[in-house]
Formats: C-alpha cells, structure tokens, sequence
C-alpha cells in the first residue's frame, strides 16, 4: 500500500496543522540543543513555499505534572524557530480554546503559529 506524503497533497491556500517534534532540552530558560528544530525545517519551508499556507505548529515538552509549569514553556522554542526562519513565529498562550483558535483563523499567508506545549492539558 502506498503512503500519502504531505507532498501527495494540495496544500495551497490552506491552514495547516503540523505535529513537530521540539522536545529540547532547556536549561534556564535557554535551548542548549536545537538539533529537533533545525531537523524539522525542511518540513516547515516545505509547507510555507505551499501558495497561500498559514501554519500551526504543535508540539509537547517535557514532562510537566498536572498543569502548566514554566519550565516546559514553548517560548523559547518559537524564539529560536524564529530566527532559524528570519520570520515572526507567533506564540499561543495555549494549545486549546477559543482564543487559540481565534489566533490561528486570523493568521495570514505564510504566518507561523506555535501552539504551547499539548502536555499542559492531559
């Protein structure tokens, strides 16, 4: 059976929704290995070169308790994709409800949203 690639599909003038890995370790508020997001740019270009794609990108980081902890923030993250891409990546302050969502409907062609980390909600 042959799989589909995000290739295989007609991504132009659509929101995409796209899991990446950016599971990095942190250390006082700062990245010391990037290696998970450099290796998720191809895919992140390959959707923006897409004619009008607006991009969500989620992700989980670390292993907080039962609620938000500082420490496994996604900010850092956004702020290092950001210069990696030489273009704004807007960060949710959450990863679920109506302002998210609103957030990610307002977005423009070629706009990155980053959602914050999944596993702050079980």
């Amino acid at each position: 059976m042959a799989k589909k690639t995000m290739r295989d599909i007609d991504l132009s003038n659509k929101r995409v929704l796209c899991r990446v890995d950016f599971n990095v370790p942190i250390k006082d508020g700062r990245i010391t290995d990037d290696t998970r997001i450099r290796e998720s740019l191809p895919t992140i270009r390959y959707i923006l070169e897409q004619r009008g794609t607006r991009l969500i990108l989620m992700s989980h980081l670390g292993r907080p308790k039962d609620q938000p902890e500082l420490a496994y923030c996604l900010k850092p993250v956004a702020q290092r994709l950001s210069e990696l891409l030489a273009r704004p990546v807007v960060m949710a302050a959450d990863c679920v409800g109506t302002q998210v969502e609103a957030q990610a409907k307002a977005l423009s062609e070629g706009e990155v949203l980053l959602l914050e980390n999944v596993r702050f909600h079980k």
